[in-house]
């Protein structure tokens, strides 16, 4: 392990700049999902056919941009874009997929034009869609198109699946070994944009579980976007954490928050696509599959949803990524592991017992138990600092309290939540 420089995760000066682009602006109004998209208003649909054909265009907001329209459907005013490609473009899979993206290479031609019309993907073809994704050819407009098709219709479990064997194969040969940990380990994952208006408190969260007899280890890295305020790979770089470079190093005795690990050092070309999320601006299917890779083959993960509907699906991905439980937060702060203390926050918990059976419980803040840490609001804190967010935590943990009340109240429900979680969990497995 090596301490990591003390500094923020930073966006280039014109990370908003896609976003400003008429198909940026576009992607924002049908980017969205099959239900919450809109048209494209006259004026904006007019900016885009120009896009389309311009030469400055990114093409992989091109791609992103057709992806969206064709999985969302166009209306009868947003199918006069056709144009710009080639009469019959949006009818015919084959003949769009040759206008559109004429350096793919053509073994990757059946599952394009598969993802043009609709079909969802089996396992093996998804992994060869993630290999190609993850790789070095060429063609940046399909990165675009196919990450932005899967995101509007949904990714369904087989195509994760795929696409984590892809995902697997890229990490660092330090990463492909079994852990020496002596003990059993708990993965903690935050979204990786972070927050933009709390405070977060997965190292707390560590401290907790490592107290409990587990090996913590949060899994981190850079923002890809949207929020680019503090992320949990910030605070950690703040407290001067080491971060793991190996599963070998795990036999090093634990110390403060667990060991951490960079998703730069797992993974080079996961990596890679930060740069690409911020120009795709809408989050991709990495958010979630990047959440439940478990490099460190750690028995149970624990992680957060931004969107409730997720819940279940995240929990179920879990166990495909091997997990023997999950506990997964709906209604955090911001999406994050810290509960919120005046919504209806809760985990879901899910278990593979020995026999391969699998049990689901959900406990939720509204339970008498939790009413001691139940609040009328949650605190807003407007820019919050990865230094000022790493004093409180410091301060937590040499005297557990700080002189921020609703920060403290939340660590003890947080505690009190996952703790009822752990302890259900632990039963299972017997």
């Amino acid at each position: 392990m090596r301490p990591q420089p003390a500094a923020m995760s930073i966006a280039s000066p014109t990370s908003d700049a896609p976003a400003h682009t008429p198909l940026g602006r576009g992607i924002q109004h049908i980017g969205i999902g099959k239900h919450g998209s809109k048209p494209l208003p006259p004026a904006l649909l007019a900016e885009c056919r120009k896009a389309l054909t311009a030469p400055e265009t990114h093409p992989l907001q091109r791609g992103v941009f057709l992806g969206a329209l064709l999985a969302k459907g166009p209306t009868p005013e947003e199918y006069t874009l056709e144009e710009v490609i080639g009469k019959g473009a949006f009818s015919h899979p084959t003949f769009f997929i040759n206008k559109v993206c004429p350096d793919l290479p053509m073994g990757m031609h059946p599952i394009a034009t598969k993802l043009v019309r609709g079909h969802n993907l089996q396992v093996s073809e998804a992994e060869q869609l993630g290999d190609y994704l993850f790789g070095n050819g060429p063609c940046e407009t399909f990165r675009g198109l196919a990450a932005s098709i899967l995101r509007v219709r949904h990714e369904t479990n087989e195509e994760y699946q795929g696409l984590m064997r892809a995902a697997e194969r890229t990490f660092t040969p330090s990463f492909r070994t079994i852990s020496c940990a002596d003990r059993p380990l708990i993965q903690l994952t935050e979204p990786f944009d972070g927050v933009e208006n709390s405070y977060m408190i997965t190292p707390l969260l560590a401290k907790f579980f490592l107290q409990k007899g587990y090996g913590p280890v949060s899994l981190v890295g850079v923002s890809g976007g949207p929020k680019f305020t503090l992320n949990a790979l910030d605070v950690y770089m703040h407290l001067n954490c080491e971060f793991l470079l190996g599963n070998q190093e795990m036999g090093v005795p634990l110390e403060n928050y667990g060991w951490v690990l960079d998703q730069k050092a797992l993974s080079p070309a996961l990596s890679r696509w930060v740069d690409r999320r911020r120009i795709i601006l809408k989050r991709p299917f990495l958010a979630t599959l990047e959440k439940v890779l478990n490099p460190c083959h750690a028995q149970i993960l624990v992680t957060s949803v931004f969107h409730i509907t997720y819940q279940m699906k995240m929990a179920e991905l879990a166990m495909l990524a091997g997990f023997d439980a999950v506990m997964v937060l709906k209604r955090g702060l911001e999406g994050s592991l810290a509960p919120s203390t005046s919504r209806a926050s809760g985990i879901l918990c899910g278990v593979r017992t020995p026999r391969g059976h699998l049990f689901f419980q959900h406990f939720d803040s509204d339970l008498p138990a939790f009413a001691p840490y139940r609040s009328d609001a949650d605190a807003l804190h407007h820019q919050p600092t990865a230094a000022q967010n790493a004093k409180l935590i410091r301060e937590f943990w040499t005297y557990g309290e700080t002189p921020d009340a609703d920060f403290d109240n939340r660590v003890r429900f947080a505690h009190a939540l996952y703790g009822r979680g752990l302890a259900w969990i632990e039963g299972q497995l017997k």
